[in-house]
């Protein structure tokens, strides 16, 4: 009893000790972007759309466990890889897409930071130098470990967005209905809309950064099978978290017909709806989310761009050791930071197109991953298992036909619905 008792702690800790990359990146990209995404989607089709988080679970899981096990056995995040692989030419058009998206992505999460603290009565132009000030310091000025622990802590905030939307008292059978059986329009709005779902909830970004934590913070293959956990983990919480967002905003805005452009818009409009409180969880939910992706977002630029070019690069080394990693950190936040600043400045485009371009950038980062995990050379026994590429090579395809069905609707305005 004594061994079995004494072997369950020691793999609990031996699970906390790597517990980190999975539930942190799974959980940043519900940021001021995707929450605004989410809000939409809630508002605009109900509950129609709830049928699509099943499969982005699966995919999500399969997608981050395929880098975080390439991180653990070869040593070396994505951007490396692929640098290695297939040169510097395709890696630097890879990373130009890559600077583009995250830069609006950026954007935006100003934006979320601007808006929430406005809510509660605070200027923009007190809010954002404070936050900018806030995620610069956080990676500057702390070891991996201590930003780590503070990621983990912003990731358990994010249940807000759970009991928002229990508050907003839904139709639970409704929820459920929309959850099981799928519908589908070839509109351009309801593709657009499903691409964002993905592309917010599986970015690109996403796959180069957990495949850089999981190298910085020495994880092997001994130890593998924890991360694995941690992956599984962050995906179900952090799908369970966009799953209440959309069900808030159906329960009250979509039932009573009030369009939003924002999350903003969603947080005040859930007030006279949900009551107060919800309103107010809604609010602090997307400070937290902004602030936390504000900081994710300009972190994994810094990351890719130096593995695809050689620089150094991780939390642990010095400024002087690594000064082309945080002056890349540096200046991501001071740009999104200063535009937020513009007066007057709209950005909901910016944040809803963010997400749709990630989407459409997705397949490409797919193939290139799927190209690598299954490499003997360089995976050897740990290349995909033929279930991994069933739904890897599945979800990349499904993403090449929803891009295709938007460009041409978009240009053809074909309005055909299947019911």
């Amino acid at each position: 009893m004594n061994l079995k008792r004494k072997g369950f702690f020691r793999s609990l800790f031996v699970f906390i000790a790597v517990l980190g990359p999975g539930i942190v990146t799974s959980n940043v990209d519900n940021d001021a972007g995707g929450i605004t995404t989410y809000s939409i989607a809630g508002a605009q089709f109900g509950y129609s759309l709830l049928w699509v988080f099943i499969p982005i679970t699966i995919a999500l899981i399969v997608v981050q466990e395929m880098c975080a096990r390439m991180g653990a056995v070869t040593g070396k995040g994505l951007a490396d890889l692929i640098r290695e692989r297939y040169g510097v030419r395709v890696i630097l058009f890879v990373m130009i897409g890559l600077i583009f998206t995250n830069l609006g992505n950026t954007v935006a999460e100003f934006a979320g930071i601007a808006a929430s603290t406005e809510l509660f009565g605070l200027s923009k132009y007190i809010s954002i130098p404070i936050g900018a000030l806030l995620v610069w310091g956080i990676v500057l000025k702390g070891s991996y470990k201590t930003v780590e622990r503070i990621f983990l802590f912003a990731s358990v905030l994010f249940l807000s967005y759970v009991i928002s939307g229990a508050l907003a008292k839904p139709d639970w059978g409704a929820v459920l209905e929309g959850a099981v059986k799928p519908t589908f329009s070839l509109q351009s709005g309801y593709l657009s809309m499903i691409i964002g779902l993905v592309g917010t909830t599986i970015a690109p970004w996403m796959q180069f950064y957990i495949q850089s934590t999981v190298v910085e913070k020495g994880i092997t293959v001994q130890r593998y099978a924890y991360t694995r956990l941690d992956v599984v983990a962050g995906s179900f919480m952090a799908v369970l978290v966009a799953i209440f967002i959309v069900v808030a905003c159906s329960a009250t805005l979509f039932t009573h017909g009030i369009q939003v452009e924002t999350a903003k818009d969603a947080a005040q409009a859930l007030a006279p709806l949900a009551g107060n409180w919800a309103s107010v969880l809604f609010a602090l939910g997307l400070l937290n989310a902004s602030l936390f992706a504000a900081s994710i977002l300009p972190l994994s630029t810094s990351y890719y761009v130096c593995e695809a070019f050689g620089f150094e690069a991780g939390i642990d080394k010095s400024w002087s050791e690594a000064p082309v990693f945080y002056s890349l950190y540096t200046i991501f936040i001071v740009i999104g930071a200063s535009i937020i600043l513009i007066p007057k400045i709209s950005l909901i485009l910016v944040m809803l197109w963010s997400q749709i371009i990630n989407g459409i950038l997705l397949p490409f980062i797919l193939i290139f991953m799927l190209q690598l995990v299954n490499n003997t050379d360089l995976m050897g026994k740990y290349v995909n298992s033929p279930v991994y590429n069933v739904v890897a090579w599945t979800t990349t395809a499904v993403m090449i036909g929803l891009t295709a069905l938007l460009v041409t609707t978009s240009i053809f305005g074909v309005r055909l619905d299947l019911l």
